[in-house]
């Protein structure tokens, strides 16, 4: 017999409006790829998917790039059943065709998402999933001048054909790290419905302009990169080092582990009755923000999992606590440099 340990009912919060309600923590599904994340294995990642639903997480967002299908096929035979049944659902993404991260400012459309391109990819994604269709859909990458591509009308009619056949519920725009404006253009255009950003309790850039603009348009905000690829967990210590061809090898690289280390540092003052760990802290930061949908923490573990579900609980952080982190505010792009 399968027990599971209690769990208060998970919130909801609607997707914009897509007409869809998801879980308020979701779960990110790039660690569970085997790549980039190393460490993970696959039969600890489908408890970890499994730990997830159990605690009421609905929502799970991979993508193609995601080990080449690996994350989206762990997701299909876990989750069949609920994916099937409504209970659980999935959001990809398209990764752009020259494979470069975050998108260049000199590519034509026809380098990143041409239309058979586009087509290809979300039937490839479907097949990895096992599902006749995505409830989401999201382009991995972007720059508002791809608007101004003789090539942007196909691309879009090629979105509109697959929605018509059922094959996508939803488009959606994952944006450039740090750069909420790239995408501001195109998520004007009725047929983008969500927006995957950065937000965190460093990085503040979404607040000025993509909040209100969501709250404006509907815009289901999907809230990416909660603990600042773990910077926020208090995990990275002055001498953590990270094996080759780990991602994180790259990110936390030099002085960058020590003064990681410092600025968690600077933040365990500020624990207590609101959030006992620096984890929980920084998911209640982006939880109360009303303009968020759903955050979208990595968890390669079941006690991860289930950790992140915990904090969906109603609480919101203080006005005086919100006040407070407002100091730790952070700029800087890791991945750029």
């Amino acid at each position: 017999m399968r027990v599971t340990a209690y769990h208060p009912p998970m919130r909801t919060r609607p997707l914009g409006r897509t007409g869809l309600a998801v879980s308020e923590v979701g779960f990110g599904a790039w660690g569970i790829a085997g790549t980039l994340w190393l460490g993970s294995t696959e039969e600890e990642s489908r408890r970890a998917l499994a730990a997830a639903h159990d605690s009421g997480i609905t929502f799970f967002d991979t993508a193609l790039a995601y080990g080449d299908g690996l994350s989206e096929r762990l997701i299909g035979e876990t989750l069949r059943a609920p994916l099937a049944g409504g209970s659980a659902i999935v959001a990809s993404k398209i990764p752009p065709k020259n494979r470069l991260w975050p998108a260049r400012h000199d590519v034509p459309l026809a380098d990143v998402f041409p239309a058979d391109y586009v087509r290809a990819c979300t039937e490839a994604s479907l097949g990895f999933l096992g599902l006749p269709a995505l409830p989401l859909q999201q382009f991995h990458v972007w720059q508002d001048r791809w608007l101004d591509d003789p090539g942007w009308d196909r691309t879009r009619e090629a979105m509109l054909r697959l929605k018509e056949e059922g094959k996508v519920l939803h488009w959606g725009i994952s944006i450039n790290d740090h750069d909420p404006a790239s995408a501001m253009r195109a998520l004007r255009d009725p047929l983008f419905e969500t927006a995957q950003m950065i937000y965190n309790i460093y990085d503040r850039s979404p607040e000025p302009a993509l909040f209100p603009f969501a709250a404006e348009r509907g815009l289901g905000i999907i809230n990416r990169v909660p603990f600042d690829e773990g910077g926020l967990t208090g995990a990275i210590e002055p001498k953590t080092r990270f094996a080759a061809g780990d991602f994180r090898a790259r990110y936390f690289r030099g002085e960058r582990p020590a003064e990681a280390a410092r600025r968690a540092g600077a933040l365990k003052p500020l624990l207590g009755s609101e959030a006992a760990t620096l984890p929980e802290l920084a998911l209640r930061f982006c939880l109360s923000r009303p303009e968020v949908s759903v955050v979208i923490p990595g968890a390669r573990t079941p006690g991860h999992a289930q950790a992140n579900a915990a904090v969906s609980d109603g609480r919101r952080l203080s006005p005086a606590l919100l006040g407070r982190l407002a100091e730790h505010a952070w700029e800087k792009n890791w991945y750029a440099t």
